[in-house]
Parts: C-alpha cells; structure tokens; sequence
C-alpha cells in the first residue's frame, strides 16, 4: 500500500470518514463541527416480476446537493467560511459515507414486506461511499501523478475488502462519473463505491454468459476475450507488462474501453503491488486519449467489474470498463427508444474506428 496512514473519524450524523494519508505526519483530528440531522433510511428494494429484477426506491436522494458553486463544495477541505464534508483543512485521498445514500444499514422500523402479491419487497441493505481523488477542486482524474492513482486503487482495494465482508453485500462497485453531460451533480474529481445488496443485472447476465462459457469450453471467458483482442490487436490501445486497454469488438458506446490486468483476479485487494503500479501510467495515458479526441474534457463513466461476493465469484475476471457518450465534437449519443425501451444497442461509431481515433488522439 502507498497510504503511509489510515485514519477514520465519525462525522457529526455519525456516518464514517477515512483519510488515506500519502505522508506519515503527526496525526491531527479535526471535528466535524456541522450540526447535521440523522442520516435517512435506506431504500426500499422492490422487485419487478417482468424482468425478475429489483429496482432501489430512494425518495430521499431527491434533496441531494446540486452543482454548488465552488465556494461552497462540500467536497472540498474545510475553511473558516465554509465547512463541508471534509473537516480537514486539507487531504490527500478521502471516503466517507454518502449523505445521500442509495444503500445502507439503516433499516425503517415500518419497512413493508410487499405492494402487491407479485412484487415483495425488501430494504437496500448495503453502503454508498464517496471517493475525493484529490483535495483541488479544479483537477481531474487525468491530471493526477500515478502515485495518487496509486493510492486511489489502494483505497479501492481497502474499502473492497471491507465491504465485502458486511452481511448482505452481493458484489462491491467502484465507479466514477465525469461531465454535466453524464449528470454529475458535484463538480469537484471524485467517485463512488456501491455496495449492493443484490447483484446488478448486467453482472447476472456477464456470469450466465460466463458459466455457459466454461461449460461449453471448460474455459474463463474474459480470459479468452482478452486472449482474443491481443492477439487480433486492432482494437488495442495500449498495453504493458501487466494491463491492456482496447476497444471491445461489440462496443455499445461511441468509445468505450476496458482495461484489464492479464493475470486473472476477482477483485481490486488481489491485485499485486506490481500490478497496481502499472494500472496509474496506462489508465492516464488512456483519460487523457478520451480528452484529446474531441479538444475538450470528455464526459465519461468508469466502472470497476470485480467479482461477486457470493455464488459465481470464481467467474468472475476484474476489469474497468471505461466509456462515453460523446459521438463527435458536438454531438451526444442519447439512448433513445431501442436503446431506453428495449435494451438493444446501436453504436454510431464501427469499434476499429474508435480503437484508430484513440490511438491517435494526442
């Protein structure tokens, strides 16, 4: 681990903040001197009969914060005008508990078991963290040293473990979203982990294809997915020692990259020291590509696919996930009726062409 020292304090609502500190300095807790009601319930879980899928129901996240100006965003260090999430006067890496949580721990006394006969009902029992990057409001991810990637994957790693201990947790997700265009509702560089209380629909479907896969082959999928796309090589951006990023051959999104190490592993905490020093260099070099093919900062979601805690962990194969809406300079792809409705995708950019562009990009 690059963290010299991990320190957690409880916020004023009780909620948890850890600092990942970069220096091994005289620690100095600073209080929490807001005075913020209880956190909210969680969510309620119900579950859709037609698509055999659960559907969080967080009316409480409608209150959320929503672009703040700079002066006051809660994400940034503590100052005698203005006192946010953070208390410190300054950080180098943080996670808290997210004050508007999809997930968590704080069960309703009046939780109801079902609204009709088809569609029970359960709580979101899980967790919803925040991840500030960096104390600077007006940086990126891609303007980051990889020292700091570094330490971000390391607390990754940290809060994965944890999380996937806590009872009830199906599958732990780190992501980040970039850009107005995707919807951020703070501007200052940071992410999220989930912490699901059951496994997301895009993960059943990755697992089932996975499971006919080995049955039918007695292989790994992704293994031989990423086998596949080296040994083609036209759609590969880049690579190293212990990663390579490339375009997959089916991409649903204009540009769309996933970045995967090239030994299997589950998750973000099996990674080797080795392995999550190479990950900064070539996943900088790749945001910066993203910003370079259009001249302006590009609006993305990056996604960590780790293996589920439970049943099908060992199908599982880590990789990032690392897409776009953006299809040109001044166009978005929207998802509209196909997409929206019925799930199917159709990309206006041939995946050989996006894999050209970026490897050009400057």
């Amino acid at each position: 681990m690059t963290f010299k020292s991990r320190e957690a304090i409880r916020l004023s609502d009780g909620r948890e903040l850890i600092y990942f500190n970069e220096e091994a300095n005289d620690w100095v807790s600073y209080p929490d001197t807001r005075q913020l009601p209880p956190p909210p319930p969680t969510s309620q879980l119900r579950h859709d009969p037609l698509l055999d899928e659960w559907v969080a129901v967080a009316a409480h996240r409608q209150t959320r914060t929503f672009m703040p100006p700079p002066d006051a965003c809660p994400l940034c260090p503590a100052k005698p005008s203005f006192a946010g999430e953070i208390p410190a006067p300054g950080y180098d890496v943080v996670v808290f508990e997210n004050q508007f949580p999809s997930f968590s721990d704080r069960v309703p006394p009046d939780e109801i078991t079902e609204v009709t006969g088809l569609v029970p009902v359960r709580p979101g029992i899980g967790r919803c963290e925040v991840v500030c990057f960096t104390s600077d409001h007006g940086s990126a991810f891609a303007e980051l040293p990889p020292s700091r990637v570094r330490t971000v994957v390391d607390a990754l790693a940290d809060r994965t473990a944890e999380l996937s201990g806590r009872p009830g947790v199906a599958q732990v997700f780190p992501f980040e979203n970039r850009g107005v265009e995707i919807g951020v509702t703070l501007q200052h560089p940071h992410g999220q982990i989930y912490a699901f209380p059951t496994v997301p629909p895009r993960t059943k479907l990755m697992l089932a294809a996975a499971g006919r896969h080995l049955a039918r082959t007695g292989n790994d999928l992704y293994t031989d997915v990423l086998a596949a796309e080296r040994a083609d090589g036209a759609r590969v951006i880049g690579s190293n020692e212990h990663w390579t990023a490339y375009v997959p051959a089916a991409a649903r999104w204009p540009f769309e990259v996933h970045l995967a190490p090239h030994r299997k592993v589950p998750d973000l905490p099996a990674l080797s020291d080795a392995e999550r020093d190479a990950f900064g260099p070539l996943y900088l070099d790749l945001l910066r590509r993203f910003d370079g093919l259009f001249g302006r900062p590009m609006p993305y979601i990056s996604a960590w696919n780790q293996a589920v805690v439970g049943e099908g962990r060992e199908l599982g194969y880590l990789h990032l996930q690392l897409f776009s809406i953006r299809r040109a300079a001044d166009k978005l792809k929207y998802l509209a009726g196909s997409e929206s409705a019925m799930g199917f995708f159709v990309n206006d950019i041939v995946p050989e062409r996006a894999a050209q562009l970026l490897r050009e990009a400057a």
